[in-house]
């Protein structure tokens, strides 16, 4: 989520901005709603930096939980320092649970690729280079894969983004939560620069592109 370079034993931190650009996105033609009785359901979502990420949802009417950490490699390696090599298979991810009476799985989608990250960036997001900062959405049931893959088709055919959707859809093989410094980092440190520059603009554009999404 941030660029070190190491200079006679001082770490030196370079910032770079992320200009994410909000884009009005057509619903989903095809989701999944929600059944009589049903209870609380869990979405896994990579896009970059997850600080950003998980800021976002957590202003989403209908999310009750977002959770920093890592999906897609094994649980021995899902450690930030580690995850960092890029070596180990993860990605930064978010875990959101959501109460699908109010909120379906593909508004979530919706939101990710309107406002959460740029999902035409191949293994990269903004000033982030590696896998471990690719674009991906982790389906825990067939209804979310399929509701993911119609979508991404569907936004594809209309041509909302200048390239292709470099976002994969891949199985949920496991998440395991961040380190606790890394939970809610945006609210308790929201003039970190890394924040201003790269994530707040991403709040504004939850308000500008999808303002029947927000929590009231």
């Amino acid at each position: 989520m941030k660029r070190l370079l190491v200079a006679a034993g001082a770490a030196i931190v370079v910032w770079s901005v992320v200009r994410v650009e909000a884009i009005r996105l057509p619903d989903p033609a095809q989701d999944v709603h929600a059944a009589a009785g049903s209870g609380p359901q869990t979405a896994v979502l990579a896009g970059g930096c997850f600080w950003g990420v998980e800021a976002v949802y957590e202003r989403v009417r209908g999310v009750t939980n977002v959770v920093s950490g890592f999906a897609g490699g094994s649980k021995a390696t899902a450690h930030y320092e580690i995850v960092s090599s890029g070596l180990t298979g993860h990605a930064e991810s978010v875990q959101i649970t959501f109460d699908p009476s109010q909120i379906t799985y593909g508004q979530l989608l919706k939101v990710f690729f309107a406002v959460a990250h740029d999902p035409t960036e191949l293994n990269r997001q903004g000033p982030d280079d590696g896998t471990q900062y690719r674009s991906s959405i982790f389906f825990t049931s067939p209804d979310q894969q399929a509701v993911a893959e119609a979508y991404i088709r569907q936004l594809n055919a209309a041509r909302v983004f200048k390239k292709p959707i470099a976002t994969t859809v891949v199985p949920l093989s496991g998440f395991y939560p961040a380190e606790a410094y890394h939970q809610r980092f945006l609210d308790r440190n929201p003039t970190n620069p890394y924040i201003v520059y790269n994530d707040l603009p991403k709040l504004q554009h939850l308000k500008d592109e999808c303002p029947d999404l927000i929590r009231k």
